[in-house]
């Protein structure tokens, strides 16, 4: 089922956004090709705009979830819509084709408390766990440049892909319920034993 088509609710510049976007079908996977996934990195790297940013995110075989911060909806649809040209561009130029990328709109849950942030900052984090494949930390997502672990994990190689969070929910209201632990799942269950793609990101 898609995302209903009906006017998004107001955005006001505190609260922190999950965002979930949906790949069509009959793609390769985001996760498992090497191609697609360092574009949709890059372009995620490049998504920070005057109102603007992503501050976490995790990629999927089909899907993608991100933590943004906007000032407003209006910054809000438009850094989404760039965004989701550049990844698209980016996915035309991995495949060699063009085509439509996303099934429907982006879905986006504002983030309004601190243990709400905590739960969507642990299911972009270790979504990759709830799925199966388990591991302390996602190397397919912004985990390497996060702050907020029990066990901090190597530092990443490089600038951070993602823009430092503003609002106090993301930099420190949701560290009140604890911060998250390696291998936690989003989900509460047991992790299970690493699985990696085909390729291997660099160390």
């Amino acid at each position: 089922m898609g995302v209903p088509h009906r006017r998004r609710e107001p955005h006001l510049a505190r609260h922190p956004v999950h965002v979930t976007m949906r790949a069509r079908e009959g793609l390769p996977s985001f996760r498992g090709d090497r191609l697609l996934f360092e574009g949709i990195e890059r372009s995620i790297g490049s998504s920070e705009k005057p109102g603007f940013r992503v501050v976490h995110f995790s990629v999927q075989s089909n899907h993608l979830h991100l933590i943004v911060e906007a000032e407003d909806e209006g910054a809000l649809s438009r850094g989404m819509q760039g965004l989701t040209i550049r990844m698209a561009l980016a996915v035309h130029r991995a495949l060699g084709h063009g085509g439509s990328i996303f099934c429907d709109r982006y879905h986006a849950h504002q983030l309004r408390t601190p243990r709400e942030t905590r739960a969507a900052l642990l299911y972009v984090l270790q979504n990759w766990a709830k799925h199966g494949r388990g591991g302390d930390y996602d190397c397919a997502s912004s985990a390497f440049w996060f702050d907020g672990w029990t066990k901090p994990p190597r530092p990443a190689t490089g600038p951070p892909l993602v823009a430092a969070a503003q609002t106090w929910l993301v930099r420190v209201g949701w560290k009140r319920h604890g911060l998250l632990r390696p291998g936690e799942r989003p989900d509460g269950r047991a992790r299970r034993p690493l699985m990696r793609p085909a390729w291997s990101w660099p160390a």
